[in-house]
């Protein structure tokens, strides 16, 4: 076992590296009606009352609150697509780390290394920091939050199932909450997967191949 810093990483056998299966992900959401989305966050906005009066000249206050209105309309909807980038993504990882499972369990000197009742072992969450060690490009994704996300839905509610409050405040802590719940489901300690012993390839989904 390796100790670099305060970070215990798992010894693999021999020296080769290994190919792992690649990482499949859409990061590009598939929103078919734009302006239907835009027409039910003002929808949200009416609903829970977001506007504050604006005091002054009536129809130069009417301006000003539809502007506020298209404004916040036009950030629901930001933070929504955001939103399904991180699910998309944390859905992607996780399929990936079910093909990786059966990698390990397929090669016997990797089988060992998810044992929990071995030590030094990996867990499923080790999956998730061997991306991060590796530095993929996520273009502005948080993987652990994209992962808490898609434990906490197995598909992303629609925009009008959101409140206001779970897009602007809650999303990130509900992600964190799943995100940690699953990573204590492996005993402690739990050893990192040197990057340097595996490879493989992120296949961008979204991309237009024809």
């Amino acid at each position: 076992m390796d100790i670099i810093g305060d970070r215990r990483f798992v010894e693999v056998p021999g020296g080769k590296k290994h190919e792992l299966p690649p990482l499949l992900v859409k990061t590009v959401p598939d929103v078919k009606r734009l302006d239907r989305m835009m027409s039910i966050a003002a929808e949200i906005i009416e609903q829970e009352d977001m506007i504050p009066p604006v005091a002054g000249d009536a129809l130069a206050a009417e301006e000003i609150v539809e502007r506020r209105k298209m404004d916040l309309a036009l950030n629901l909807v930001d933070q929504y697509l955001g939103l399904l980038s991180h699910w998309h993504w944390g859905d992607a990882v996780i399929e990936w780390i079910r093909q990786c499972e059966i990698t390990f369990g397929e090669r016997l000197e990797l089988r060992n290394l998810l044992c929990s009742d071995l030590w030094p072992h990996a867990g499923r969450s080790s999956f998730v920091t061997l991306l991060e060690d590796k530095e993929i490009k996520t273009e502005g994704v948080q993987l652990e939050k994209a992962v808490g996300l898609r434990l906490a839905f197995r598909q992303m509610p629609p925009i009008r199932c959101c409140s206001d409050q779970f897009l602007f405040y809650l999303n990130k802590s509900v992600a964190q909450t799943a995100f940690q719940t699953w990573l204590n489901m492996t005993p402690s300690p739990i050893s990192s997967l040197p990057p340097e012993r595996f490879e493989f390839e992120v296949v961008n989904m979204s991309v237009d191949v024809h």
